[in-house]
């Protein structure tokens, strides 16, 4: 991970256009080829961003031009460094879920056919270079699909399952997949901004997951 403090100023090319004038910022990039543009006053969330994958090119003139896969640029204006630093942070072991998320996880695996009829699970916790996708499956057609699972689906988890189909549509064996996000409760944001990126939403209910347990290991 490269951490970069400088005087600079960003303008966003794509879909629509945005700028942030001369300021102080941090600029965050990642190993995964992301950048993301932050402040002092926004806790964790950035400015503006790139997500991979994307490339960064360095001009001599102080210039830095992040292009994504579908052409969109974030152009940075480089004045002043104050800071450059690179630090290998090796492999994350990824989140460890609360009891409630893996327990859903556990339970949507095992009663896959609840996402549809026909379904077959290929496995949870499937591994990528960036942590591990909570199910891997394939619905009636034999179509690949990835689920990611919340308690609560916010928008941090869009991205998050975002990130995965990046990965897992380079596979050849794999490509197309599409993407699922359960939870109990799904934000509204994060619902615009799955249905904008082509990800099903799926509200799942803890207790009638489990109910189905129930009746399954019920003998009478």
């Amino acid at each position: 991970m490269r951490l970069v403090i400088a005087r600079c100023s960003v303008d966003y090319a794509g879909r629509l256009s945005a700028h942030l004038p001369s300021a102080t910022r941090l600029l965050l990039i990642k190993a995964d080829g992301s950048l993301s543009v932050h402040a002092d006053d926004r806790a964790y969330k950035p400015l503006n961003w790139m997500s991979p994958p994307c490339s960064l090119k360095e001009g001599e003139d102080g210039i830095w031009t992040v292009t994504n896969k579908a052409g969109e640029q974030l152009i940075i204006s480089i004045e002043e460094i104050l800071h450059d630093s690179s630090h290998e942070l090796g492999v994350d072991p990824g989140l460890i879920k609360d009891g409630v998320e893996a327990h859903l996880q556990e339970l949507l695996a095992d009663r896959i056919e609840v996402l549809g009829d026909g379904w077959t699970l290929v496995r949870r916790e499937y591994p990528t270079a960036i942590g591990p996708v909570d199910i891997l499956c394939r619905d009636a057609s034999g179509g690949t699909v990835a689920v990611e699972i919340k308690r609560r689906g916010e928008i941090d988890g869009v991205e998050q399952l975002t990130r995965y189909l990046d990965l897992l549509n380079r596979d050849p064996l794999l490509t197309p997949v599409r993407g699922i996000f359960a939870a109990q409760e799904i934000k509204p944001q994060a619902r615009v901004l799955a249905t904008d990126r082509g990800i099903d939403c799926v509200v799942l209910d803890y207790d009638a997951l489990r109910g189905i347990e129930d009746d399954k290991l019920r003998l009478f």
